[in-house]
């Protein structure tokens, strides 16, 4: 019988400590075995956003009880992992350092591969932990951190064909619902408002919407939220501007999305035919199913990762590291953390915008 292989994943690149042990069965297909995620959100409400030094203090606390919990729940000798995969970036690099240094250090003592994982490599393979998935396809990577459409041709191997020249969305989500009065992290509540408004109340801008192809600018809608805020008479007020800023940016996604399908189609020289939205905002009900709209109207087939797989999670990461061990893909225990790592390496800089392209 061939054995199966155990991969452990540490994920430490910004407010969550994390650890999670995958295999796979007879047929190729990942299984969660343990995932285990602890959030610092109470650590950082009080700061309305992530501050870095007290984010890296809380892994060093709990990064060791993590793992240990991780491979506990797995059910496995802690001997028998066959690699250790741990995020080295994009984050914060305080945090990165964390679980990169953790995850050296047990493949060290347990004479084990070490393997390096791009987080957004994670988020990219993150719905392969529940559907079979093959390459090439499109991707819409919505987080935090990033916004961008890549086409996803193999471990590896990605172009990006749009992205943001300014903020997130996920950090639009947020600072809308810093704005709205809504406690850290409020971005997930931005949807919960929307809900009790009226999305057509406010017009609201749609920055380079006729124009940029499928890239992205979410900065000066931020802008206009917080202008009208200052305005707003009640509680009422607050949800139909909650709300027509949920409809602003799902409309933008649609166009956009239009314009990746057919960019994607001209990079590979075939139509898209599944179209992949992962990250933290692909968590967002509405747009979901907006976007599940979209990919019917185009006979394309959606696919999302499951709720709990949509943000930071060390599944993912050990999803990229079994697809790494399996190819014989190692790193170096010299390999540093990467604040800044692009999936596509050959992203081309965009002048005055502080981005790659």
């Amino acid at each position: 019988m061939i054995k199966k292989p155990l991969i452990l994943g540490i994920e430490s690149s910004c407010d969550e400590t994390a650890a999670s042990v995958i295999t796979q069965n007879e047929q190729n297909i990942p299984i969660i075995l343990s995932n285990i995620i602890s959030s610092q959100i109470d650590i950082h409400k009080e700061f309305g956003g992530v501050v870095p030094e007290l984010a890296a203090r809380s892994h060093i606390e709990k990064i060791d009880l993590i793992v240990e919990k991780a491979i506990k729940d797995s059910g496995i000798q802690i001997e028998n992992l066959d690699a250790i995969a741990s995020t080295a970036g994009p984050g914060l690099i305080v945090c990165l350092s964390v679980g990169l240094g953790f995850g050296k250090a047990l493949a060290i003592s347990l004479n084990k591969p070490f393997i390096a994982v791009n987080h957004l490599e994670g988020h990219a393979l993150s719905p392969k932990l529940n559907c079979k998935l093959d390459y090439p396809y499109l991707l819409l990577l919505i987080s935090g951190g990033h916004s961008q459409y890549l086409s996803v041709e193999g471990l590896g191997k990605y172009k990006r064909l749009g992205t943001t020249i300014d903020d997130a969305l996920g950090e639009a989500f947020d600072k809308t619902a810093k704005i709205l009065g809504i406690e850290f992290p409020g971005g997930p509540q931005v949807e919960i408002l929307a809900s009790k408004g009226n999305p057509r109340k406010f017009e609201l801008p749609k920055p380079i919407f006729n124009k940029g192809g499928c890239n992205l600018s979410f900065a000066g809608l931020k802008t206009a939220v917080l202008r009208i805020s200052k305005d707003l008479k009640s509680t009422q007020d607050k949800y139909d501007l909650a709300a027509s800023f949920q409809k602003t940016i799902e409309e933008i996604l649609y166009k956009k999305t239009q314009i990746a399908f057919k960019e994607f189609e001209k990079v590979n020289k075939i139509k898209a035919d599944k179209f992949v939205v992962a990250g933290g905002v692909a968590a967002n009900s509405n747009i979901r199913k907006m976007l599940i709209n979209l990919c019917k109207e185009n006979a394309i087939t959606p696919i999302f990762p499951k709720q709990e797989l949509c943000g930071d999670n060390a599944a993912m990461i050990a999803m990229v590291g079994l697809e790494k061990f399996k190819k014989g893909e190692f790193s170096e225990l010299s390999h540093p953390a990467i604040p800044r790592w692009p999936l596509d390496e050959n992203a081309i800089f965009l002048k005055g915008a502080g981005v790659k392209l």
